[in-house]
């Protein structure tokens, strides 16, 4: 069996195209569209009428590359930066109408389960209790869990793109202030999370995403180029001066360094903040940069549990309300 999922995210629409033969999603092929999106849209603001026309032809392109790939309609979901827009379900139809892929919004709490999930999967039973920490462009997603499933979830407005949106307004070195600002208002958002991460004693803990895995990469792990199955390390110390690095430097520089991409430079600094300021109200020192996430979680349920949920989160988005967040556990009885 051969399935696809389309990622629309704050940055890229990413497409992986898998087989599933065993119950492992096994990549075959990966493409990615850049959109940008989080560079465009303003927390809480509508997408621009251009940025729509951008994500219905990258999608519409990913299904296409799917299909000549051999693979069924997409998995297709957007993440924070669509969830939050007014507009969003215009953008849904739009997407569906133009291109015939049902394009899903999931809720923060349903990203969170997904890829831990996939974090779960990738990392093995021993691993134990394992945390969870992800950040997007609009979001960061906590999970913990001693299980298949987390016990416990939670979705913050701390996405990398949001917060440079708010505190890092423009291209320049920020002030130390601004820098001290920023790291207030994490403190403040993840207390509550980061005291049950404590209580909780996680054996392992993992951060996924592309920008902690640049973050990884500019505090010394290994390139990408060497695969995934090269383990890679991320220490609190080193996060913190990665995090003092990028904060001397404009953002044209921050692309310079090892590891940052020009298109996640601007939000790097954000990106590096919320990590760091997470493992130390949480009392990590050390945490593993995971590979897999949600698109992998979302590979995993669709294999292992069948069309069903998927049907399910179809639906909710097709309902006049805007849906209310939908737990894995909703088709646990038929897992």
């Amino acid at each position: 069996m051969r399935i696809s999922v389309v990622d629309v995210g704050s940055n890229t629409v990413r497409l992986v195209v898998a087989d599933a033969e065993g119950g492992v999603p096994l990549p075959v092929h990966t493409a990615k569209w850049r959109l940008r999106l989080s560079e465009h849209v303003k927390p809480g603001s509508d997408i621009p009428q251009e940025d729509v026309e951008r994500l219905v032809e990258a999608v519409g392109e990913a299904s296409r590359t799917a299909s000549r790939w051999g693979a069924a309609g997409p998995l297709a979901f957007a993440t924070a930066v669509v969830r939050a827009a007014p507009n969003r379900q215009e953008v849904l139809r739009a997407v569906r109408s133009r291109t015939g892929v049902g394009l899903c919004v999931l809720p923060g709490e349903v990203e969170a389960e997904l890829t831990f999930l996939g974090a779960r999967r990738w990392m093995g039973w021993r691993s134990g209790p394992l945390a969870l920490l992800d950040i997007g462009g609009g979001s960061l997603e906590v999970a913990f869990g001693r299980g298949r499933l987390p016990d416990f979830v939670a979705s913050l407005p701390l996405g990398a793109g949001r917060l440079t949106h708010e505190f890092f307004p423009d291209q320049d070195a920020p002030t130390p202030e601004q820098v001290r600002a920023l790291r207030r208002k994490i403190r403040h958002q993840l207390r509550d999370v980061a005291a049950r991460i404590r209580w909780e004693g996680p054996r392992t803990a993992v951060f996924t995403s592309r920008t902690f895995q640049q973050l990884g990469r500019l505090c010394g792990a290994a390139p990408g180029r060497h695969g995934p199955f090269v383990e890679r390390e991320l220490h609190r110390r080193d996060l913190r001066l990665a995090a003092d690095r990028l904060a001397a430097l404009p953002v044209a520089e921050r692309a310079l360094l090892p590891g940052i991409s020009a298109p996640r430079a601007a939000q790097s600094l954000a990106g590096a903040v919320v990590g760091h300021t997470a493992m130390k109200l949480t009392g990590l020192k050390s945490v593993s940069v995971c590979p897999w996430a949600i698109r992998e979680g979302v590979l995993l349920r669709h294999i292992e549990d069948g069309p069903s949920w998927w049907a399910e989160v179809i639906r909710l988005n097709e309902a006049p309300v805007a849906p209310e967040p939908v737990p894995l556990r909703i088709a646990a009885a038929t897992s």
